[in-house]
Order: structure tokens, then C-alpha cells, then sequence
């Protein structure tokens, strides 16, 4: 096979309709939309997004509002399991930079925090901004330390 005769799968490019060229073509005139209305003005019905209900009361906003968010004040944390952390040989003071330099966290955000899946054999320190009560508990029983940052 030569470059020169590739060509595109059967089907699967077709032409553009050419819509206003005149009344012969059979989309001549309104082009295929019909007379006047919302749907045959420039714009159309583009830009009414998701949830519009052609002008009634959205169901989206009839509803009542539940229940309570934190967002703005909520703590989103990187987080690592012990497993990730006991293949890391050559430390024996673990950090969010150092985690990061190696590419084992991608995103810092608000923080690191160490959760208790898997298991970890050494005694290593753990500098972390929290903790789950199962990594603390291995981390104890391995001979290391959790430090709070």
C-alpha cells in the first residue's frame, strides 16, 4: 500500500448540505426551517442548555434547595496508602515534597494524607497533614512515626 492510495473507509465522510440555493434544490427559501419561531432564527435553539423547558419554570429551580454544602471551606487531600509507601526504599522521612518530586503524588492540593491500605515492614516518619486511625496503627506497629504537619 502507497500513501497515494490510502482513501477514507466507505461511508464514512459525506457532503455538507447546501441549504438556501434556491427553490429547485428542495431546501431553497427558509433553507429547511419552516416559517418564522423561535427554532428558525439565527442562534435558534442553541444556547437554552440543559434543564429549559420552553420558557417554563426549569424543574431544576421548582424544586426547594436541601440539605447543606462546605465547598468553599471543605479540605481536599493528595492521598497515599501505606502500599504505595513501602515501595519507596531509600527514605526514611517521608514528605509531601519529596513524594512529589518523585512523581508519586501528582497534585499537592490541600495536603497529604495517609490511609491504611496495605501493609508497610519498616520503621520510616511520616510528615503528613492527616492520618486515618488504620495508618496510624501500622505505622505504630512497624516501629515508625505519624507526624501531624
Amino acid at each position: 500500500m502507497r500513501i497515494e492510495e490510502l482513501k477514507p473507509a466507505e461511508g464514512s465522510r459525506k457532503e455538507n448540505r447546501r441549504v438556501g440555493r434556491g427553490v429547485g434544490s428542495g431546501l431553497g427559501k427558509t433553507s429547511g426551517k419552516g416559517h418564522k419561531g423561535q427554532k428558525a432564527r439565527a442562534g435558534g435553539f442553541k444556547g437554552k442548555g440543559m434543564g429549559f423547558e420552553g420558557g417554563q419554570m426549569p424543574l431544576q429551580r421548582r424544586l426547594p434547595k436541601r440539605g447543606f454544602t462546605n465547598y468553599p471551606f471543605s479540605k481536599e487531600y493528595a492521598i497515599i496508602n501505606l502500599h504505595d509507601l513501602s515501595r519507596i526504599g531509600d527514605l526514611e522521612v517521608i514528605t509531601v515534597d519529596a513524594l512529589y518530586e518523585r512523581g508519586i503524588i501528582k497534585n499537592i492540593k490541600d495536603g497529604l494524607k495517609v490511609l491504611g491500605d496495605g501493609e508497610i515492614k519498616r520503621p520510616v516518619t511520616v510528615k503528613a497533614n492527616a492520618f486515618s486511625s488504620a495508618a496510624l496503627k501500622k505505622l505504630a506497629a512497624a516501629g515508625g512515626k505519624a507526624e501531624v504537619v
